[in-house]
């Protein structure tokens, strides 16, 4: 099978712990791109926050794709234009504020590339350090938020809010996506919008058949790419979950995991272990 694309979750799978990319596995990509496959980054963070990653990638030159805040938007790199957007009306949003107190979990939205939140917490403090982006907390959550915004997500200790990701996808079952990108993030966007709709809608746009596809992550918010791709990869460090759903299984982030399926798929080389 010869692959066109292969699409990059980025905490945890392209980005190593320190959040940088390894010379090993940017220099697959590069080849990968030279030999005309697309490298398309798909990722909760918002569109700002990923683009730092697509120039070192070179992905302007090479006419590539974001698919940003988990598929509620998708860029082109090369034009800059907005192929996708879809957001929460700000009502919405309220009641997921009111849902949070119940809940007794924590919440942010973003607003013009800032992270918005009436609480100062740690998970919260996190996203920021992984998006680069600056974080306002406000002192009325509600009055903050009064335009439609992409995602919102809710944060608290991992066991605890499994548990609310499972209560509030019966809830929400019909309209709102739920689902966690770490274990300490559960992400809400429009009925509908995940990773896979939206890569589902990139490559009809580009003329690619799925089976020519490869995506590859480690969480939960990366089942929907991982499921419809031809190829679906879940990294060594990916949750378990992630790793019954997935064809194939790579090294972990740490251990060039994105370099070895590229070599092995892409390039058609044998991956150094």
């Amino acid at each position: 099978m010869t692959y066109k694309m292969i699409v990059l979750d980025l905490d945890d799978t392209l980005l190593r712990d320190d959040l940088t990319i390894s010379p090993r596995t940017k220099e697959a990509l590069m080849a990968a791109q030279e030999a005309g496959t697309k490298v398309v980054l798909a990722s909760g963070r918002p569109t700002t926050a990923m683009l730092p990653i697509a120039e070192e990638l070179r992905l302007k030159e090479y006419g590539s794709f974001i698919l940003s805040f988990n598929g509620g938007k998708i860029n082109n790199c090369q034009t800059g234009e907005t192929l996708f957007s879809s957001t929460l009306p700000a009502d919405t949003i309220h009641h997921l504020y009111d849902v949070s107190r119940r809940e007794n979990v924590w919440i942010h939205t973003y607003i013009e590339d800032v992270i918005v939140t009436e609480d100062d917490n740690q998970y919260t403090d996190i996203e920021g350090q992984l998006t680069d982006l600056p974080i306002e907390v406000v002192e009325n959550f509600k009055k903050a938020v009064s335009v439609p915004v992409v995602k919102a997500l809710m944060l608290g200790e991992p066991d605890y809010l499994k548990n609310v990701e499972k209560k509030l996808q019966k809830e929400f079952e019909g309209s709102l996506a739920v689902m966690r990108s770490k274990p300490y993030f559960l992400e809400f966007t429009e009925d509908g919008v995940t990773k896979g709709t939206s890569l589902n809608s990139l490559i009809q746009k580009l003329g690619i058949n799925r089976e020519e596809v490869i995506a590859v992550g480690d969480g939960h918010n990366d089942l929907s790419m991982i499921e419809f791709a031809g190829l679906g990869v879940a990294m060594g460090n990916a949750a378990e979950e992630v790793k019954e759903k997935a064809d194939y299984i790579t090294d972990t982030n740490m251990n060039d995991g994105v370099a070895k399926v590229v070599e092995e798929f892409i390039l058609g080389t044998v991956p150094v272990i």
